[in-house]
């Protein structure tokens, strides 16, 4: 299975479970398939004390947890796209930016109108036709988008091509594949609505 696949888990000093996000914490660690289902397995059968070879606590709420923090890193670096000029907002100026600009993504919140998603998705296959050309992303909720944006009623946006868009659509590709749905289709085909996390 590839690293990108996993999420590696360590013993921290005051004997807890933590998720290593970055997989460069020191010390023995537990690697785990990055689902949501594969984490709550492993607190359920208590699996990380068997992988660390030692007695450990484990939050029985992990596996939210696990979600939360994988959001907030997705939702990161949508904000780091944002400074680095990536990320455009407001539906005429996404509607032009999916007509001329070089997209990396198209971010729909995941109570977007039918009407607008629609419309969108029509630019879209206007422009790339139906093959795939460009992911559309639809799994955050408006208010996490506008926190994330530092901006207010965020429904739609552009990301233009570019190193941070490329790290936001492979974090919300992560994230979705934690919670086992299809983070992003192509050019708005089927494009799957956030599921609220679990607690």
């Amino acid at each position: 299975m590839p690293i990108e696949a996993l999420l590696r888990f360590v013993h921290a000093p005051d004997g807890s479970v933590v998720l290593d996000l970055k997989r460069d914490l020191p010390g023995r660690g537990v690697w785990v398939e990055a689902t949501r289902a594969a984490v709550d397995k492993a607190v359920a059968k208590k699996l990380f004390a068997r992988g660390l070879r030692t007695g450990v606590t484990v939050d029985p709420g992990l596996g939210a947890l696990v979600d939360r923090l994988l959001c907030e890193r997705a939702l990161g670096s949508l904000g780091l796209a944002r400074k680095a000029g990536l990320v455009v907002t407001g539906f005429a100026k996404v509607d032009s930016a999916v007509a001329r600009e070089p997209l990396a993504a198209l971010v729909h919140a995941a109570e977007a109108g039918a009407d607008g998603v629609s419309k969108m998705t029509a630019a879209l296959r206007r422009r790339f036709g139906e093959g795939v050309g460009c992911p559309v992303v639809r799994i955050f909720t408006g208010a996490q988008l506008d926190l994330a944006l530092g901006r207010s009623n965020v429904i739609h946006a552009a990301l233009l091509a570019g190193r941070a868009s490329d790290s936001f659509l492979e974090r919300a590709l992560a994230l979705g594949r934690y919670r086992g749905i299809e983070a992003a289709e192509p050019n708005g085909h089927q494009a799957t609505r956030g599921t609220t996390p679990q607690e």
